[in-house]
Order: C-alpha cells, then structure tokens, then sequence
C-alpha cells in the first residue's frame, strides 16, 4: 500500500484514509463477521490514495533534469518498498517451512512474483484462483502490492509524454477518467466471462481506482487557493463532503457477501468515488475534516499501513496452518482468537519494521544503512553482539527460505483428493456400466452434479454406486446448478434420481433452487447435499436447503455436515475436501439421501394407512 514519506508532500487527511482503508481489510480477513463482507475495498482506497498521491509529488515543479526525477523517485521508492517486503518474505517464508505441509505449496512462484513485482501476473500464468478455497496461496494479498509497484515503475516514464501532448487541464483530466472508465469496463466484460480472477488480478482490470486518483491530482494541480476555501462555511462543507466519501466507503465495505465477481467493478467503483471525496474534503486549504480523520491513533495505524497490510495474511495463513484450524485460500470462518493473535502479531511486526528497518533505510538509505552496521561492529562488545545477531538472524531467514522453496510439496492436500476424484470421474466414463441388481440403488439411476467436495469424493461414489454419473468441478456454485441440469435434461442424460451438492462456495438462492427442481419434475427425485466448511455463510446454506426441501414433496437433503462433523480428521489440510475415507461417508450420505427419496416418494404414492417406514 502507498506508505508516507518525509520527502512526499503530507496532505491532511491521507494517514487517516490509510488507516481506514487498512482497516477494512483487516476486518474482511481476520474478523469475516464483523459485519463487512466486502471488506477488500479498502484495497482500492489505497489505489486511489497511491493514484492522488504520487501524481501530485511528480508534478510539483522542480529545477532538476527528468533523468535525475526519475531516478530519485525510483531510489526514495525502492527505499521505502524493499526492505520492509524482504523482510516479511524472509521471515513468514522461513515460519512456513518450519510449520510444512500445505501452506509452502507455490512459494517458489509466490517469492517470485514478489521479487519482481508481478506478482498478480504470475499467479494468473501458474492458473492461481482467488476464490478457490483449494489454494492457501501465504503471500496473496501481495498481488495488489504489485499493481501500485508496477504503478509505480511506468507512470513516471508515461506521465512526461502526457504532459507535452496534453498541455490544458481538462483534457489531462478527461484522460484520466476515460482510462478508468476503459479499466472498469474492461472488468465488467471479464467477469461477464467468468475470468474472475483476472478482472480482479490484472492491471489493465483493476487500475480505475489508480487512475481516479491521477485524474484528481491533475484537477488540483496548481489550482489557487481562494480566500472562501479557508471560510467557516467552507470548512463545514468539506466537512459534508468528507463524511458523504467516508460513508460511500464504509456502504461498500458493508454490502452483502456478493456471488463470485458481481461486485466487480461497481462495489469497488463506489468505494473509489467515496475515497476522491474524502481526498477532495481533506486536502482543501485549512480542511477541518482533514484534521479530524488524522488524529491519533488513525495518523500512527496510517503511518504504519503499508506493513501492516504486508503482514496480516501471511500471519494469518500462519497462526490457522500452525493451531491445526486448516489452511484455506480464501476468507471463512476464522475464530476470533485466531484473528486477534494474527491482528496482535502483525501489529507488532509492523511496528518493528517500521521502526529498526523501514525508518532509518528511508532517511540514510542503503549504502549509509550499511556504513553504520559496519561502525557499530567496530564499537564495543554490546554492539557488535548486537549487530552481529542481526546479521545471523538475516542468514537464518534466507536459509529458511531457500529451505521452504526446496521442500515445497506439489499441490495441497485437497488438491491431491479432487485429482483423484477427477480420475475416477475419466476412468468412469471409459467403463462400460454394470448391470443393475435388484431391489438396490443402482448408479444407473443417479445423476450427480456438485463442486470440489463432490468430486473429492468420487472415487468412493464410484465404489457405492457402480455406473453413477458425476459431474463436479472445482469452485462451482449453486447459480451454476440450472445450466447444468437444464442440458443434461435437454439431452435426455437427467436420470431418475438428481444429487445436488452446490452449497460450499456460496449462498444458495430459493429462486435458482427452484428452477433446479423445475427441470428435475416430479417425475424424478431431487437429493439436496449439504455443505461442512470453515465458511460463514455455511449455517445459511443449510438452512436454507432444509427450509427449501420441506417446503416441497420430491426434495429430500442428505446431511453431509451431520455425517463429516465428527470425522474432520478424514477432510484434507482446508477442513472441506474429503479423502478416500471421508469419501465413503459422502457416498454413503449420498445413497442415505436417495432411500430417503424413495421412501418419500412411495408415501405420496401410497394410501394414508398404508405409508411405508424405513427399515
């Protein structure tokens, strides 16, 4: 995130921004129920403060050459970067391997996509998915660190050009908004397109709130001020304007957890229109509102943003792979004290950056930083075992991350389970189907349709119920559900019974359940799966589908969660995905589930006196 600077112009009101942003990202991550579900606009806060700030610092005037600008600016940049990003690498690296298993899956690609600041590019060409749960990527969150850094190299490079070719003010500004209109438009079209993950990821996507911030510093560039700006009326206007951004903001932050992707781009666009007016209300001559929202503690969170924002994903991802709680790539259930050690953990480490690493390497820089360790090994005994147990402490974090890359296992735990059910799923379709026994259930006469859980459990579903056809897929949602059906069903593939199993990554909707059973009919007996994971929006789900299939005859729901609860030793490192043996349950709830559709179903059939019980 854009950290403050002594030589950056401090306007009034951005530490206080910074901390607000920082906050609502904390709060997103490690309190998932504090009632901010879209917590992550805080990261487009900072886009929009990084796109403001730096803006304005490259265009105050200045008598040096644009080679010199460009090369200070580059130096004061690495300064305040580097070394606080080394030092998390290093560490949070060397914490991983000692904790093993799946938290090193990728930290080779990871340490490089930080390293080179590309890191939301290489995730995408290794195939990263940011809403896989699949995935306990430990350094993610670096991703939009390296949107502001590759900011940060090409804008002052652009910037000399624009200003020669557009000399007036509006058009600079028109520019500006015309590119993030482009940027946000161009996410629209990728998530229209199901490449959620690259809107979210890519620079071109998600620059609008970088670029929003550049077409203000042009509209306040050189602007006068006016004797009316430092007015009362004035003051209690910006006053206004600056509680309207700060509650645009937090109506962002507060909208309900969306499906994948539909709060690309307009929740972010009005988390980003809330933070220009905020900017607008602080940075007026004689703001009042700038004062107010930078006051303690605000103004030291804001001051310390930048690192604390570097360590609270990697401490979380951490403390949860460490207390055995699993380790998961996206936001769930994550208990409060789990959250608050990683928020206590993080805060100290950032402060500790900040104040021996950070601090002194952005006032003397690298090579008088290095002169003063080697002065201080010449001192007395005190310092020099001092400086010299920093120097091993550096050694021992490089070794430990050259040790955690080395040792990287292949894929995660879950990863390893759905393989194995994709396997099973290709090895089924190349077997003939057996010949059904009677009075069984017999896979002929199952269709299942379900995400990663199902298909993590098919080879056991395969072992059940010989000849079942199983369509599953990693991340899919219940909104997926009628497209599915609907084809099997047009293609005359929708057998009698139809096992549903959509409920882990996301909330379900009584309005697409019911076109799920529309297309099932009463003809054939639709099984509901409940969902087991460390998600908050779990318990709804259930609820949900219980509420859905009492409400109709036909649709019965298989009491996954019920049946796993006591087993959680036999679902993978993320506390959702089933090995061999937690897929035996799932077969088996499966199969409970469509006894209980046919028990259900001959009641209808049956006279009253005569309705059938289970055996």
């Amino acid at each position: 995130m854009s950290p403050s600077s002594p030589h950056i112009p401090r306007y009034a009101g951005l530490d206080g921004l910074r901390a607000i942003a920082v906050c609502l990202v904390l709060l997103y991550h490690l309190f998932p129920g504090a009632g901010l579900p879209s917590g992550f606009v805080g990261v487009d806060v900072f886009f929009v403060v990084s796109g403001f700030l730096i803006t304005s610092l490259l265009l105050r005037p200045t008598r040096h050459t644009l080679r010199h600008r460009l090369v200070d600016f580059w130096r004061r940049r690495a300064r305040r970067l580097l070394p606080a990003l080394a030092l998390m690498l290093t560490v949070c690296a060397t914490a991983a391997w000692l904790i093993g298993g799946d938290v090193l899956v990728g930290i080779g690609r990871q340490l490089l996509g930080a390293a080179t600041f590309s890191y939301n590019w290489v995730a995408l060409a290794g195939g990263s998915d940011y809403f896989a749960a699949t995935e306990p990527e430990l350094f993610r969150n670096v991703w939009s660190l390296a949107v502001e850094e590759q900011f940060y190299l090409l804008w002052p490079l652009l910037l000399p050009v624009l200003l020669l070719v557009l000399r007036v003010r509006w058009m600079l500004v028109a520019f500006a908004l015309a590119a993030a209109t482009a940027s946000a438009w161009w996410m629209s079209i990728l998530v229209g397109s199901d490449a959620v993950t690259r809107a979210y990821f890519g620079t071109d996507s998600h620059a609008f709130g970088v670029l929003l911030g550049i077409a203000l510093a042009f509209a306040l560039r050189n602007m006068p001020e006016r004797e009316w700006m430092r007015s009362r009326t004035a003051r209690l206007g910006g006053i206004g304007v600056g509680m309207l951004g700060l509650g645009l903001i937090v109506t962002a932050a507060a909208q309900p957890d969306p499906a994948v992707g539909s709060a690309f781009p307009w929740t972010l666009l009005l988390a980003s229109a809330g933070t220009l007016l905020a900017i607008i209300a602080g940075v007026l001559p004689g703001s009042w509102f700038g004062r107010a929202i930078d006051v303690q503690p605000l103004r030291w969170i804001g001051d310390r943003s930048y690192g604390i924002y570097l360590w609270h994903w990697p401490v979380l991802v951490l403390v949860t792979a460490a207390s055995g709680l699993g380790v998961s790539g996206s936001v769930g259930e994550v208990p409060v004290w789990a959250g608050a050690l990683a928020l206590a953990l993080s805060l100290v480490a950032a402060a500790a950056s900040y104040r021996f690493v950070e601090t002194p390497l952005r006032r003397y820089g690298f090579r008088r930083s290095l002169r003063a360790v080697r002065a201080r090994l010449a001192r007395g005994p005190r310092s020099r075992l001092a400086m010299l147990g920093g120097v091993l402490a550096g050694a021992l974090a490089l070794g430990g991350t050259t040790a955690a890359v080395a040792s990287a296992p292949p894929m995660t735990t879950s990863e390893m389970t759905i393989r194995a059910g994709q396997r099973a799923m290709d090895a089924a379709d190349r077997r003939p189907r057996p010949a059904p026994t009677p009075e069984a259930i017999t896979g002929d006469d199952i269709t299942a349709v379900g995400d990663s859980v199902m298909l993590a459990s098919a080879p056991a579903l395969y072992e059940k119920l010989p000849g079942i056809a199983v369509d599953a897929a990693v991340s899919r949602s219940i909104w997926a559900g009628p497209k599915i059906i609907d084809a099997l069903a047009s293609s005359g593939h929708l057998r009698d019974h139809v096992v549903v199993a959509l409920g882990t990554n996301g909330s379900v909707d009584a309005g697409v359940l019911q076109k799920i059973a529309d297309t099932v009919g009463r003809d054939r007996d639709l099984v509901l799966v409940n969902a087991y994971a460390p998600r908050d929006w779990i318990p709804g789900v259930n609820s949900d589908l219980t509420a859905f299939a009492d409400a109709r005859s036909g649709v019965v729901v298989a009491d996954w969660a019920d049946a796993i609860a006591p087993h959680e030793d036999l679902l993978a490192g993320d506390r959702i995905h089933p090995g061999m043996a937690g897929g035996r349950i799932f077969a088996d709830v499966v199969e409970q589930g469509i006894r209980a559709s046919e028990i259900e179903r001959a009641g209808r059939a049956a006279p009253p006196d005569r309705v059938p019980t289970a055996p």
